[in-house]
């Protein structure tokens, strides 16, 4: 007589297989929502340096060194600190814009930093 189907220890083993299989997805996706605030933040702070960037590119005046500039900005409903700094770099006609931006007035932690350079108008 030959019987069908599957015996107890092979639907043991399935869902064995299967529970691990649902651990790994279930540990995957919680730490992928825990990460999307930093990601929210990150992409913020990065807006701000983008912004300011813009503004010191749009600015006529060829940079002096090591003219820091900082600043507060709101946006998405936080206030948001940046600050500006000009860097030598080894060409005299050229100039590197860092901009570093941070929820903290002391800086700490740099969320975002972005640098740029400007060539001295004609």
């Amino acid at each position: 007589m030959r019987h069908r189907g599957f015996t107890l220890l092979e639907v043991m083993v399935a869902l064995a297989v299967f529970a691990m299989a649902a651990v790994a997805v279930v540990k995957s996706a919680g730490e992928q929502l825990a990460a999307v605030p930093i990601l929210r933040e990150k992409t913020f702070a990065t807006f701000v340096a983008h912004n300011r960037m813009v503004d010191a590119r749009l600015e006529s005046a060829f940079p002096e060194l090591g003219n820091g500039k900082k600043g507060r900005v709101e946006l998405a409903d936080q206030q948001w600190y940046w600050r500006q700094e000009v860097i030598k770099t080894g060409d005299e006609e050229f100039r590197a814009i860092r901009v570093k931006v941070s929820l903290d007035p002391g800086f700490d932690p740099i969320i975002s930093e972005v640098t740029t350079y400007v060539a001295k108008p004609d």
